[in-house]
């Protein structure tokens, strides 16, 4: 299976068991500003503790491998829990919905967004470029991050909520980050 099938199968899973969801990470980039290629398919996911066993049952070994109790755990501490395509080896990080402001702000504005032939929920420019620059500082300075939110950000320009992302920038921490990224969009 391709990543672009396997991520086809997660959306109408996720879709179907009525799992909120949001496309992220390099997908959602790629979407939004530059395509590039990418090892893994981020999404944020409000999974009830109710829904474990049944999103585990949609994904069966030995075609895939997602462990029950693993995911049961990444709920319980809102960590992450791996799905794996076990013929391709394509891997999807499942994000657990958090109660961070930055977290529940990004999972409310998601909009949908046209792709591979069906619609799926994804975060907004905005929110990819601030949790870009978030993923890049955590990372001590991941250029392949700032990139991507850069690339965005050129592409979107004309659309993008200004003030959200001065909102944010400071209370993300990435104040100096988000000044980079405005000196390097501008000239261009």
């Amino acid at each position: 299976m391709s990543q672009q099938e396997l991520l086809k199968r997660v959306v109408r899973t996720l879709e179907q068991l009525d799992i909120g969801y949001m496309v992220s990470g390099s997908i959602a980039s790629s979407l939004q500003g530059e395509p590039r290629s990418t090892h893994d398919i981020d999404v944020v996911i409000d999974l009830p503790q109710s829904k474990v066993r049944t999103l585990a049952a949609a994904f069966p070994y030995p075609d895939y491998y997602l462990d029950a109790d693993a995911v049961a755990e990444a709920v319980s501490r809102k960590g992450m829990a791996n799905l794996i395509d076990m013929t391709s080896g394509d891997k999807v990080d499942f994000w657990l919905l958090t109660k961070d402001p930055f977290d529940c702000s990004r999972f409310a504005r998601r909009y949908h967004e046209e792709f591979l032939g069906m619609r799926m929920a994804v975060c907004t420019p905005e929110d990819t470029i601030l949790m870009k620059l978030r993923w890049a500082r955590m990372s001590g300075g991941s250029e392949k991050q700032f990139n991507d939110a850069l690339r965005v950000f050129e592409v979107q320009s004309e659309k993008l909520d200004q003030q959200y992302l001065r909102e944010w920038a400071p209370k993300l921490g990435i104040e100096q980050d988000m000044a980079r990224l405005l000196s390097e969009a501008g000239s261009v």
